[in-house]
């Protein structure tokens, strides 16, 4: 498989955890380092256990107690570091497409190079299972569903569902991704799929929060 770091971008959650990190002894009295050490120190051993005491003792958000437990453990998700993030960016997507899924490869690099070509705004930035596209906010996403196929899901707000555009579930539930397109051969990603893709990219400038 060939290597396509170069093509992704570093994740808006990186320097969401940069920021927290910044800030966390300004906010709580204590850096990163000196709550895992407070935590190793006196509090529980298990870390959903450890979790649960930073948000009952110390009155953490949902999120700060996980970073913090899951940094102690060595497993702060990329660490709020961009290198990190784009390393395992790369091990992302070599894992999404292995095994029974390999086969998928050449419809998500031809797939991708489209995507990628919309603006040069476009980002690509994998996550574990999915690979969100973004603009301002997510716009698109890559989903290997099955072993078969691909499902590009889009933001198209209240664009009418048909054959082709499926419904999501999105628009009931408020999500940002509310139709999809499935994608099991090169052909598919024809001149429709760019279409909805620029819409949904245009949408997406008009999108205030």
């Amino acid at each position: 498989m060939k290597k396509q770091s170069s093509l992704y971008r570093v994740h808006p959650g990186v320097k969401m955890i940069q920021d927290w990190i910044k800030n966390l002894p300004e906010k709580t009295g204590k850096s990163l380092n000196e709550w895992v050490d407070l935590l190793e120190k006196t509090g529980p051993k298990d870390i959903k256990e450890q979790k649960a005491w930073l948000k009952e003792k110390y009155n953490f958000g949902t999120n700060a107690a996980w970073w913090v437990a899951d940094y102690a453990e060595g497993i702060l998700p990329w660490e709020g570091d961009p290198e990190s993030y784009l390393i395992a960016a790369d091990q992302y997507v070599q894992s999404m497409f292995s095994g029974s899924k390999i086969g998928l490869l050449p419809l998500y690099d031809k797939l991708l190079e489209v995507i990628l070509n919309i603006a040069p705004d476009v980002k690509a930035c994998p996550c574990k299972t999915i690979v969100p596209i973004y603009r301002n906010y997510v716009f698109a996403q890559i989903k290997p569903t099955t072993k078969t196929r691909i499902d590009l899901g889009l933001a198209l707000q209240k664009t009418p569902f048909s054959t082709r555009l499926i419904d999501t579930g999105g628009q009931a539930k408020k999500n940002r991704i509310t139709h999809r397109i499935a994608i099991t051969q090169l052909a598919d990603i024809d001149s429709e799929v760019i279409h909805w893709l620029k819409t949904a990219y245009q949408l997406d400038s008009h999108r205030q929060s």
